[in-house]
């Protein structure tokens, strides 16, 4: 069953059904708009909704997050967050493949219908027009044989007439005779016109107006199942983000199991344990023995810390101790004595952790900057030993500060009352440090441990620099001429190139690898065009042939 064979006759049904189907998917992208605008929203106000909520930095809010509950918070807020990105992404997928897909299909419908309408009002306006010319030539058929009919009668009445001469007879034969000739004409013409006509309309109604129909049909076919694939679209949008916004959901859940509220309170007397005593029982003052009254001092001023709670809260230390009075803000000093003694403890060994790393860090350049001198002194070619001291001093005075610092919070750690198991390590470390000192310059301000002249430094250890670079300076004086490439390398990033001794390089610039690194963070490479120099390990890939 198609329109072409059971709606021939129904134009006008078929044009207002597929105006309506046009119709409707309009209203189904309007309604899919309206729908991504609600999402939006929705994923707008849940951002300004956490947001507001989420702890400013630096807030007391902030510093309160090393408590579960407080944290598990923070992991909804940011679940919720990611939740509002998925209500964007909903969206966002539905605007993209719902309506901006379906509006541009609509308005291929549109014109694929509007062109099968004007085709079959060019049928039909083409049929009409036949059948004007049918209707012209018939209605000319009938009054040209009527006329001859009268012209037949009348030369017959003439014929007949005993008055009529022979001319009169004559001429009215001849007249009935050529509108007979005429009627004939028209008659054929008729018939001519007659039978074009059927041919047309049998065309028409046999064959141009089913195609249109059936193209309309098969139009409106595709538009309803471009439609149900939307409507499909419009779930599976949906349903594709349902795993993330299930995580996002887990994550809340997790977030509410991850409350730990024994370890919430071990973490609140950690942080604010005191390590003071509590206050004793007072003395009896007998002012009836004439006694001068003393001041009277509680358990508290006994303790032996150096600030007991009352100096630390501004008090008079003969009066007691008001558990629930407002405090004063104590003063911050560097030895954080403004804490009690388990807080101060714990800063200040927060602070020795703080500077070991410091000063780790800056034995490490030292080491670097002495390795990197001794390569310069043994091999001029590759820079001037020179331009590093001002490095290497400033690094020594850097340690030497840090080892001020290092002293002076032990120190005050041992006067808080206890020595960690970190100190031991710091201890090492400071020990280590000190082996670690720059090159001395000419004014003798600062001495090294080990020299290249020496194999061993002046407390008589052996001089690493030796064992590492005595098969680098081997190498530099056999090499007179220029050796094989072992490999290829790649940069990864640039490199200025500024020191003697290294070459510059550009980011992808691929050049052939002299010699490997020997441990100290440099290769040797050389360009197409010879020349040679050092580039550090690290900014290139190495490819090394077997």
């Amino acid at each position: 069953m198609d329109w072409g064979t059971d709606l021939w006759d129904q134009y006008d049904i078929i044009d207002k059904h597929t105006q309506s189907g046009l119709e409707l998917v309009e209203k189904y992208v309007k309604f899919v708009k309206e729908r991504t605008e609600i999402e939006q929203n929705y994923a707008k106000q849940l951002r300004n909704l956490t947001k507001k909520y989420n702890p400013k930095r630096g807030c007391r809010e902030e510093q309160e997050c090393r408590f579960s509950n407080h944290q598990s918070f923070l992991d909804i807020l940011n679940e919720m967050n990611d939740y509002a990105g998925q209500r964007e992404l909903i969206a966002e997928n539905m605007m993209m493949n719902i309506c901006i897909e379906l509006t541009k299909y609509l308005q291929e419908l549109k014109m694929e219908r509007k062109t099968h309408l004007s085709e079959a009002k060019k049928a039909q306006q083409s049929l009409e027009s036949t059948y004007k010319q049918l209707d012209s030539s018939k209605k000319r058929f009938e009054r040209e044989w009527r006329e001859a009919d009268k012209a037949a009668q009348y030369a017959e009445k003439t014929d007949q007439d005993i008055n009529a001469t022979k001319a009169d007879v004559e001429k009215a034969k001849q007249q009935a005779n050529m509108r007979t000739h005429i009627a004939e004409e028209c008659k054929n013409d008729y018939a001519a016109q007659l039978q074009k006509y059927n041919q047309e309309q049998s065309r028409f109604y046999f064959s141009d107006v089913p195609l249109i129909f059936n193209k309309l049909q098969d139009m409106d076919e595709r538009r309803v199942r471009k439609l149900a694939q939307g409507y499909v679209l419009f779930s599976d949008t949906e349903r594709h983000v349902m795993p993330i916004i299930g995580k996002c959901l887990e994550g809340v859940t997790k977030a509410g199991t991850n409350v730990n509220e024994r370890n919430d309170s071990i973490a609140l007397i950690e942080q604010y344990k005191s390590g003071f005593e509590r206050p004793g029982d007072l003395d009896f003052e007998d002012y009836s023995q004439g006694i001068n009254r003393a001041s009277s001092d509680s358990s508290l001023g006994t303790l032996g810390t150096p600030k007991g709670p009352l100096e630390l809260l501004g008090k008079n230390r003969s009066k007691p101790f008001w558990l629930f009075s407002k405090k004063s803000k104590p003063t911050v000093t560097e030895d954080f004595g403004h804490l009690p003694p388990e807080q101060r403890r714990k800063r200040l060994q927060q602070k020795l952790d703080d500077i070991g790393k410091e000063l780790q860090k800056e034995a490490d350049q030292s080491e670097a900057l002495g390795k990197m001198k001794d390569v310069y002194e043994k091999n001029p070619q590759m820079g001037d030993p020179a331009s590093l001291s001002p490095q290497i001093n400033q690094t020594a005075q850097n340690m030497e500060r840090l080892r001020g610092e290092l002293n002076k919070y032990e120190s005050w750690l041992i006067e808080a009352g206890r020595r960690g198991d970190s100190m031991l390590r710091r201890g090492t470390l400071r020990e280590d440090a000190l082996s670690y000192t720059s090159h001395s310059n000419n004014n003798g301000s600062t001495h090294e441990p080990y020299s290249p002249d020496r194999t061993h430094s002046e407390e008589g250890t052996p001089d690493p620099s030796q064992a590492i670079y005595a098969e680098f300076d081997d190498d530099f004086e056999e090499e007179e001429e220029l050796v094989a490439p072992i490999g290829q390398c790649t940069a990864m990033y640039n490199f200025p190139g500024a020191s003697e001794g290294t070459i510059t390089m550009q980011e992808g610039e691929v050049l052939s690898v002299v010699e490997e690194d020997k441990g100290d963070g440099w290769t040797r490479v050389r360009r197409a065009n010879g020349n040679e120099g050092y580039i550090p390990t690290s900014y290139v890939s190495i490819s090394i042939s077997k």
